[in-house]
């Protein structure tokens, strides 16, 4: 008897990784993704019923199956592999308006970044100021003097608890973001300016205490803010450390302009490995975990925790959860315009080699669920990749400038990106075309930043002043 008689297909659904959730059955070929979110949901068990999508090699599956086998002209004597993607269970509007224009800054705005709960905003300017914005009344509420140049970056604790600064002349400061002021005196060591900063995740250590900053000399250093002074350096780069990240198995990389990634213990300050393959500077270095690391214990329910405790246990169950049964996985972006996919804990050779881009890539960010990494490059395009094999899935082209810095909304359905042509652009993941356009600005914006709650979306740029945009 054939298939085709009776109009059945043999499916085998899969996680993101490729590992099987049951053995292979047969479907009814008019099934299509709500009949298989029933069957996905009742083979988990799962006692509240999850959204899911469903990709068959890479292309969403929005038809039922037997429209895709006849277009794509598949063979339904084959076993028909389906990827299975949780969805967030909950939707994010696209941002659609300015909802405010805050001047306060003197100089370009370099970087912007929300709290882990989306309910706090900070920015650093070429101003030398550090300053904290007020979301309920859209206003400015604290100017963090101490800086005596350019503040380069700014990066909250995963536990919102603390803010930290880096700038041109290589001091960091931390800042209590309740008063604005400094908590303690400048941290200095870093001989050249600070290129970026990361913090230990709270699911390894709660409350939040460490950080990690690299810089133009060369060289990492761990600082401890409740002993206020840096535990360890990571020496080894023999030049410029342009990106790190504290991964949440605990080791820290680095990306230099000496086309390396290394990859440190956090103990004592050892080097594990090295990621080679670049042939020019590393740019930028994305985690598949990053969304997760950044909001530790919160979440879109807004809950709030009252012990140090109760935060690592919640935010290592977020961690877990997310992370599933693959390895945390690693994209760097280079000067070079390719990008490679690692798994770090898994091999030092990289998994893919991901080409494409025109110019050099500026920015790589993976989406909050781990599914998608998008690329920003001088070229003027936005790229999508699947965050697992690191395949191409689309260009996004439309800006005129060089694109500089991109921001996914926490449901993983909506990408921003802010461009030297004065333009910020909402792009829709599923339908690969550009959702909004928002212009507003007078000049190029260098910061974006999509709050982790989804409300809002904050950007800053060369005009100086620092615009809100809600949906």
């Amino acid at each position: 008897m054939h298939m085709e008689t009776m109009n059945i297909v043999m499916c085998e659904f899969t996680d993101r990784e490729g590992t099987a959730l049951e053995a292979p059955l047969y479907l009814p070929q008019d099934a299509g993704p709500q009949q298989l979110q029933q069957i996905v949901n009742e083979l988990l068990h799962n006692k509240e019923k999850l959204p899911y999508s469903f990709y068959i090699s890479d292309q969403e599956l929005l038809v039922p199956l037997e429209n895709y086998l006849q277009k794509n002209k598949v063979s339904v004597e084959k076993v028909l592999s389906i990827v299975c993607q949780p969805q967030a269970v909950f939707r994010i509007r696209p941002v659609n308006r300015c909802s405010a224009t805050i001047a306060g800054h003197a100089e370009p705005v370099l970087s912007v970044a929300f709290s882990p709960d989306g309910r706090h905003l900070a920015s650093g300017s070429g101003d030398t100021y550090v300053r904290l914005w007020d979301l309920n009344t859209q206003t400015p509420m604290f100017k963090c003097t101490g800086h005596k140049n350019w503040v380069l970056c700014i990066a909250w604790s995963p536990d919102g608890k603390h803010l930290v600064s880096g700038s041109k002349a290589g001091e960091l400061q931390c800042w209590d973001p309740q008063t604005g002021k400094p908590s303690g005196n400048p941290l200095v060591g870093h001989k050249q300016w600070i290129t970026a900063i990361s913090w230990e995740p709270v699911h390894l250590n709660a409350p939040c205490r460490r950080f990690v900053s690299a810089s133009g000399d060369h060289d990492a250093r761990i600082w401890d803010v409740s002993l206020r002074k840096c535990v360890i350096c990571l020496t080894g780069h023999t030049d410029v450390i342009t990106c790190v990240k504290w991964g949440g198995d605990g080791v820290i990389y680095t990306g230099s302009k000496d086309c390396t990634i290394k990859v440190w213990e956090t103990s004592q300050g050892k080097l594990i490995r090295e990621l080679k393959g670049h042939g020019n500077r590393v740019n930028s270095l994305a985690l598949s975990t990053e969304y997760v690391l950044r909001t530790g214990a919160f979440d879109h329910t807004g809950k709030t925790y009252s012990s140090p405790d109760e935060v690592k246990k919640v935010a290592l169950e977020r961690y877990n959860k997310m992370k599933g049964n693959g390895p945390e996985r690693l994209v760097s972006g280079s000067d070079e315009f390719t990008m490679f996919l690692w798994e770090p804990a898994v091999s030092e050779e990289y998994r893919t080699r991901m080409t494409g881009h025109q110019q050099p890539v500026n920015h790589v960010h993976f989406s909050p669920d781990g599914q998608w990494v998008a690329s920003a490059s001088f070229d003027r395009s936005v790229r999508l990749w699947n965050g697992v094999t690191g395949k191409f899935i689309a260009a996004f082209r439309g800006h005129i400038g060089r694109v500089y810095q991109i921001s996914w909304s926490a449901d993983s359905r909506l990408l921003l990106s802010g461009s030297e042509d004065s333009m910020l652009k909402v792009w829709d993941i599923r339908t690969q075309k550009l959702k909004q356009d928002l212009p507003g600005h007078e000049d190029e914006v260098y910061a974006v930043d999509w709050s982790p709650d989804g409300e809002k979306v904050a950007s800053g740029g060369k005009d100086r002043v620092l615009k809100l945009w809600m949906g």
